[in-house]
């Protein structure tokens, strides 16, 4: 967690909780998908290096923490020792984790990517048969890992979110190459695709942890502001950022003629001609790109012309604002990491 965002002196306890509790979720994690195959404990393996921030887990924990009071007077009173962490919250961290990376296997196909985490992807080391089926291996995991859960109701949540997160890929395959796509499409997509995960995590956190529905629903809707928010700083990154700082391939979505905020923002706002000159520009996207940057410098000129890269990064922020305003009323430690992972997650460059 240390690596992910600056944490102060004060927090240090939390961000000591966090780390014990996220090494319980990859011993759990590795352990739902052993198999006896060798060629599938290999592919696994392999995709384990996916894991990043993990920011979904971090979520569930410290929204779990945060809406009990009992636990977060103990993590004040005694530090990270003093709280004992349920096998219900560490399964809710682990299978939104293993949806996400079963995402981000399907993605990297989608998107024919070569880098992931700065190393190469599956699917370019395996190909995309050995690559889908791992993901599906994955989501199947997740499942029968949920299924282990007492209350019904988090396998139902999980099950609906991932209906909605293949509804949103296939919206957004759908918008391909589409230039007339409004901002409240590619909202719905993102909302789909990234969002309701992250709010999952959140909201299922609280409610293994004993929150009441509307506790729940409140931290439901706090992670899926920062998931939206989250995703468009990973759109500008695609953009702007390196293959070397960022970790993984960029400029995809160009490639692959996914529209993203920026860009819409600025063909709706460009002027006739500015506006034909990089539809021209979007045509040739992949020419556009180069080793170095992932656009050519006249593509982001044009978006700077136009705001729409600074118009993005002030909606990004004004959607972290709104999560926080809905955990305004919790206090403790937990809650205060939370804002500031909030906050983080529009300052990442990588």
């Amino acid at each position: 967690m240390r690596g992910v965002i600056d944490v102060p002196e004060s927090m240090l306890p939390v961000a000591t909780l966090v780390e014990r509790a996220l090494e319980r979720v990859r011993v759990r994690f590795d352990r739902q998908l052993a198999s006896d195959l060798p060629a599938v404990s290999d592919l696994v393996a392999h995709v384990e290096r996916y894991r990043g921030k993990m920011l979904r887990p971090m979520l569930a924990v410290l929204s779990g923490v945060a809406v009990d009071p009992h636990a977060s007077e103990a993590l004040e009173a005694g530090g990270a020792d003093a709280v004992e962490l349920s096998d219900d919250l560490i399964t809710v961290a682990g299978v939104c984790e293993m949806v996400h990376m079963a995402t981000l296997v399907h993605d990297d196909v989608l998107d024919e990517a070569d880098v992931r985490r700065r190393g190469a992807t599956l699917n370019r080391l395996r190909g995309n048969e050995a690559a889908v089926i791992l993901g599906d291996y994955l989501i199947a995991g997740s499942y029968h890992l949920c299924s282990q859960i007492g209350d019904q109701r988090v396998a139902l949540e999980i099950g609906r979110v991932c209906m909605s997160l293949c509804a949103g890929e296939l919206l957004q395959i759908d918008n391909r190459d589409e230039y007339s796509i409004d901002e409240p499409t590619y909202f719905e997509i993102i909302e789909r695709k990234t969002g309701e995960l992250i709010g999952a995590a959140a909201g299922l956190g609280a409610k293994v942890c004993g929150a009441p529905d509307e506790v729940a629903e409140a931290m439901r809707r706090f992670g899926v502001g920062v998931g939206l928010a989250f995703q468009i700083q990973d759109d500008l990154l695609d953009l702007l950022g390196r293959e070397g700082t960022v970790g993984k391939s960029t400029g995809k979505d160009l490639q692959k003629g996914k529209l993203t905020l920026p860009v819409i923002h600025h063909l709706i706002n460009a002027e006739p001609v500015a506006r034909g000159q990089t539809l021209i520009l979007l045509e040739t996207a992949g020419e556009a790109i180069d080793a170095d940057h992932a656009l050519g410098d006249r593509l982001v000129e044009s978006l700077n012309s136009t705001g729409s890269i600074e118009a993005a990064r002030t909606h990004a922020v004004r959607l972290v604002d709104e999560a926080k305003s809905e955990i305004e009323n919790l206090t403790g430690p937990c809650a205060d990491m939370l804002r500031l992972m909030a906050d983080a997650v529009v300052d990442r460059a990588f």
